[in-house]
Order: C-alpha cells, then structure tokens, then sequence
C-alpha cells in the first residue's frame, strides 16, 4: 500500500488508523477470497437507511438493447432522505421511455431500488478519462435551495 499520494502532503484523513489507503470503493470479499469492487462510497444512495449500489442500477439499465449510456446518482428525498436518479442516454430513434425502464428493472432488483426518476438525455457529461461525471450530473439533476 502506498505511503502517500505523489506529489501531495501527507493527509492523515487519507489512511486508516493501522495504514491502508483510504480508496472510497466498496467492496465485497466471498468465501473464497474473491473480491468483488461494487461501487465507490461517494456514489452509493442510502435510501431509508439502506444502501442501494449505483453501479448495479447502471448495469442493469445498460443492459437493455435501447440504452446507449446510463448513470444513477443520488438526488435528495423528503420522506427517504436519498432516492436514485436514473440519467439515459437511449439508441438513437428508440422508442425507450421511463416506464420501459422501471419495467426492465422489475425482478432484477430490490422493488425499493427502481428510481421513481428516470430522466433522458442526449449524452451524459465525461471526465477527462471517459467516465461518467457524476458530480456534474449530481450539479445539473439537483434542485438548489435558495
């Protein structure tokens, strides 16, 4: 494990107590040792207290034939305190809709999981290395007080 970040003071916020890197995944170790990396801490929706992985809803949703792109973000809930937000980017000329969406998910996941928000769109943002800008999506698909 790395003793600090190149180039950067030395946090000690950014290590645990006995000296691992604090990554922001979060993951789960099976039986056999196998680790499986589910999602990144600052991505996950806690949702009536319980967690629900962006990830998971994001592929899920990309695995219907009319979704070019998809990302989950959390969005602020009066009664639930997070909810998912999905962001869509369908296959051009698709007839895809919200509703085809939650229906796709139906069975596949937690009732509780399926967003009551499914919003398309024509691309979604990108950071500099290709993946999805959450941040800004979380900027541009939250309401802001005041």
């Amino acid at each position: 494990v790395a003793a600090a970040y190149f180039g950067g003071s030395s946090q000690a916020s950014a290590f645990t107590e006995d000296g691992w890197l604090r990554t922001g995944d979060v993951a789960t170790i099976d039986p056999f040792g196998v680790v499986r990396i589910v999602d990144r801490t600052k991505d996950l929706i806690k949702s009536g207290g319980e967690w629900i992985s962006s990830v998971e809803l994001e592929n899920e949703i990309m695995a219907m034939t009319d979704v070019l792109e998809a990302a989950v973000i959390a969005v602020p809930d009066d009664k639930w305190g997070e909810r998912p937000l999905a962001c869509v980017v369908p296959v051009p000329d698709s007839d895809l809709t919200a509703e085809s969406v939650r229906r796709h998910l139906s069975g596949r996941v937690a009732k509780w999981w399926i967003p009551e928000k499914v919003v398309m769109l024509d691309d979604l943002p990108k950071t500099a290395s290709g993946k999805f800008a959450k941040a800004a999506l979380r900027r541009s698909m939250t309401p802001t007080s005041g």
